[in-house]
């Protein structure tokens, strides 16, 4: 699955800058932290757009080619923010023969956002996962902490209306 980069414009704050340059500054004599410099910078970010992605790149002293290709690589790293409510659909096999694809694309037309995407509000993500372990319970999707199992298109409705707020 292809990673997508937010459309969503990039507004990070000048303490998260003055935090990352922190994690720079610590690290960039090892170009061997590359990785745990861009785990700590999304842990400051929530996600790795490409402007933090440069400055990781121009701070450590690596080509941005280097840290675009790590960041879209290994799954843990999202190129796009994720909402207040992040809706994660289980497309692992078990899921996805009982109906996860149908499901996601109910939450895509009902959010108005693809896979990957957050809402302009930032009120909602949308993100697909391979497999959550919940095989007895599929299809499975999880909003932030809260798992809803054995689901149908018919329950996605009811399940948006409680993160409504």
């Amino acid at each position: 699955m292809q990673k997508k980069i937010s459309s969503i414009p990039f507004s990070g704050t000048p303490e998260q800058e003055a935090q990352l340059k922190a994690v720079i500054d610590a690290n960039k004599h090892d170009p061997t932290r590359v990785m745990g410099v861009m785990q700590e910078a999304q842990g400051i970010y929530g996600y790795l757009p490409i402007e933090v992605q440069q400055m990781i790149a121009d701070g450590m002293g690596v080509p941005l080619e280097k840290i675009y290709g790590v960041a879209t690589f290994y799954a843990q790293f999202a190129l796009s923010p994720k909402g207040k409510y992040n809706i994660s659909v289980c497309l692992g096999t078990a899921c996805y023969v009982k109906g996860a694809g149908d499901i996601m694309d109910k939450l895509s037309e009902r959010l108005g956002i693809g896979a990957e995407e957050c809402t302009p509000d930032g009120k909602y993500s949308l993100t697909a996962c391979r497999c959550i372990g919940a095989c007895g319970l599929a299809p499975v999707l999880t909003v932030n902490e809260d798992v809803y199992g054995r689901l149908t298109v018919d329950d996605v409705d009811d399940i948006l209306a409680k993160y409504a707020d």
